[in-house]
């Protein structure tokens, strides 16, 4: 499996990580209208293991690329993953307008994950596939565990 992979550099996988980034940066240093997402965390453990997962599928998306990819070009795939990251910037503005229902706490929880999980399919990256599963559902642990339940 490791041979049909080399080494190199897939920018395109650091601008989306950035992407998605983004407004993390922001809610670190400008605290939104009833941040809820400031509480401790009750999951410590499934946090860790979401960093971890998380940094595995960043070096993975940017580091690793499939030797047989195709050309990159505007799929299906890639439409989702903008669309994905259009419905977490649009959750995100939700949020800071004061809305912390469960849909907006789910969609900053799951529609980056999708975002990651479709350009990983797309770049026919696999090695990538399998940490984004694990953080997405170590993310969305945290999430229902934290906010939901």
């Amino acid at each position: 499996m490791f041979r049909k992979y080399k080494l190199g550099f897939e920018w395109r996988g650091l601008v989306l990580f950035m992407t998605i980034m983004v407004p993390n940066f922001i809610w670190f240093v400008v605290p939104a209208p009833n941040d809820i997402l400031r509480a401790d965390s009750r999951t410590p453990v499934i946090d860790a293991v979401a960093t971890v997962c998380q940094i595995v599928f960043v070096m993975c998306l940017c580091l690793l690329i499939r030797k047989d990819r195709k050309p990159f070009r505007m799929s299906k795939m890639i439409l989702g993953v903008i669309a994905s990251a259009i419905l977490y910037y649009a959750c995100w503005i939700l949020y800071y307008q004061g809305i912390t229902g469960v849909a907006i706490i789910l969609g900053l929880t799951v529609f980056p994950c999708v975002a990651f999980l479709l350009f990983a399919v797309d770049r026919r990256n696999a090695l990538a596939v399998i940490p984004i599963a694990l953080f997405t559902a170590c993310h969305l642990a945290y999430a229902v565990a934290n906010f939901v339940a």
